[in-house]
C-alpha cells in the first residue's frame, strides 16, 4: 500500500522559512498576509496567485504557470533539495502538549481506487479540478494526505526507534504547530515498513479527499497516455503521512444557522424539546459525550440531549450530526442539503465555543456545539463503504505544506 520515495524537501537551514499552512485553509488574501516578507513561504507554491495581481482568478491558468516559475526558483536557489535515494520519513507534530508521529510515505493509486486506502467524504469537481492543474504544472504532489493505519506496534515500534536521533529539521510554523522530520535510509527498515503496511487490512484517508482524488485522476490520464509504462511509475502514487488512528485528535465541527425558520425564540424551544431533552445552561455547553449537543440562542446557552433509543445501529446515521441534522435541522428548521442551503454554516472546533457566540451576536440566529467524531466511527463508516455528511470531521494539527512532496519523475 505503501512505498518509499525521494523526497523534494528543504534544506535544514531553509525549513522553517518554507513551511506553510495547508493550502485549503488560507483565503487568497490570509495566504497573501501569512506569506508577507517570506520569500521562501511554500504559499508561494500552494497559493501562487498571491504573487499576481489582486483580483486574480485562483483558478486561472497564469496562476499555475506561476506555481511552476515559483518551486524553479526555489530548487534554483537551493532552498528546494531531493534526496538522492528513495526514503521514508518519520513526520512528528506537537501542539498543545499532543504528540502525532507517522510515516510520510507514497500510497498507492490502485489501493485507492479499490478502497483498500479508504474515503469517507465526497469531493467536488472543482476543488479536484484545481488539485489536477496543480499536480500536472508542478509535476509533482506537493499537499501531504493525512491516512490513519489501524493498531500496528510495530510500526509504532519502528518509528519511534527511527526518530530516537536529534531530527532533520525541528520547526514550528502556524498556529504553534512543531513539526520535526527523520529520514529513514536504511533498506531493512524500510522493508520492514513496506510490509507491515502491505499485511494491513486497509488505511483510512483523514484530511485531504480531494488531494487524493486529483491524485488518482493525474495516475488515470498518464496511464491512459502512456499504456506501456510501468504499474511502479511514480504518477502511480500520492503523497501521503500515516499516523496511528489512536494518535489522531478530531475536534468537533460545529454549526451556525442563519434563522429560525419563522419561528419565535419559544416557538423553536419547544419543538426542539419534542425531540431533545432540553435544559438551559449556566455557561457554555462544550459536550462531553455523545447524543449531546449546546444550542447557543442569543444570550443564553441550553443543553440538548437525545433519548438513548432514538440513536440507530447504522454507522453514518448514529453519527451526532447525523442525528442533529435527522431530529432538528430538517424537520424544525427545514435545512436539507448542508452542501448547498445557504442558511447553514460550519465552524471548526478550533475556533471553540467563543466563535460561536461571537457569530451569533454579528447576526446569526443560533448556534450549535457538538461532540466529536471518534476514530472509530470513521473508519466504521469507510469500511461499510459509507460517506459521512459534510463536515463531519476537524483534525488538529494539521500538516504543513512544503516539508516533504512527491516528484513525479
Amino acid at each position: 500500500m505503501i512505498r518509499p520515495f525521494a523526497a523534494l524537501r528543504p534544506t535544514p537551514e531553509y525549513a522553517a522559512q518554507v513551511a506553510a499552512p495547508p493550502y485549503d485553509g488560507l483565503s487568497t488574501e490570509e495566504a497573501r498576509g501569512e506569506a508577507q516578507g517570506k520569500p521562501w513561504s511554500f504559499l508561494h507554491i500552494s497559493k501562487p496567485e498571491i504573487d499576481l495581481p489582486e483580483g486574480t482568478d485562483p483558478y486561472s491558468p497564469q496562476v499555475y504557470v506561476k506555481a511552476a516559475e515559483n518551486m524553479r526558483r526555489m530548487l534554483d536557489r537551493g532552498v528546494l533539495k531531493r534526496d538522492g535515494k528513495p526514503c521514508y520519513y518519520v513526520y512528528r507534530m506537537v501542539m498543545n502538549g499532543h504528540t502525532q508521529t507517522g510515516l510520510a510515505a507514497a500510497g498507492s493509486i490502485a489501493d485507492y481506487d479499490a478502497q483498500r486506502i479508504r474515503r469517507h467524504e465526497l469531493t467536488t469537481p472543482a476543488k479536484e479540478d484545481d488539485r489536477v492543474r496543480q499536480i500536472d504544472a508542478l509535476n509533482a504532489h506537493t499537499g501531504p494526505v493525512m491516512v490513519a493505519y489501524p493498531t500496528a506496534p510495530d510500526v509504532d515500534a519502528i518509528l519511534a526507534d527511527a526518530s530516537s536521533a536529534a531530527p532533520e529539521f525541528d520547526v514550528t510554523a502556524g498556529s504553534g504547530v512543531r513539526h520535526m522530520l527523520w529520514v529513514i535510509r536504511e533498506d531493512d527498515r524500510i522493508a520492514r515498513l513496506t510490509a507491515a503496511f502491505d499485511a494491513m487490512p486497509a488505511l483510512y484517508i483523514a484530511d485531504g479527499h480531494h488531494r487524493t482524488a486529483a491524485a488518482s485522476r493525474v495516475a488515470a490520464s498518464r496511464r491512459a497516455a502512456t499504456p506501456r509504462a510501468s504499474t511502479d511509475a511514480s504518477y502511480e502514487s500520492f503523497l501521503c503521512v500515516a499516523f496511528p488512528h489512536h494518535q489522531l485528535r478530531i475536534l468537533p465541527y460545529n454549526r451556525v444557522v442563519r434563522d429560525l425558520n419563522g419561528l419565535e425564540r419559544e416557538e423553536f424551544l419547544r419543538r426542539v424539546a419534542a425531540r431533545f431533552n432540553v435544559a438551559s445552561s449556566g455557561g457554555r455547553v462544550i459536550p462531553e459525550r455523545r447524543g449531546t449537543f449546546g444550542l447557543y440562542l442569543p444570550g443564553q446557552w441550553y443543553r440538548l440531549e437525545i433519548d438513548a433509543a432514538r440513536i440507530p445501529a447504522d454507522p453514518t446515521a448514529r453519527l451526532d450530526i447525523s442525528l442533529l441534522t435527522e431530529h432538528l435541522l430538517e424537520p424544525v428548521l427545514a435545512i436539507g442539503d448542508p452542501r448547498t442551503d445557504p442558511r447553514i454554516e460550519f465552524i471548526g472546533g478550533i475556533r471553540g465555543p467563543e466563535e460561536l457566540e461571537r457569530r451569533v451576536a454579528g447576526g446569526m440566529a443560533a448556534a450549535f456545539s457538538l461532540y466529536p467524531t471518534g476514530m472509530q466511527d470513521l473508519m466504521a463508516v469507510a469500511d461499510a463503504g459509507r460517506i459521512m455528511p459534510p463536515k463531519s470531521t476537524w483534525f488538529e494539527p494539521k500538516l504543513a505544506d512544503g516539508l516533504v512532496s512527491l516528484v513525479l519523475d
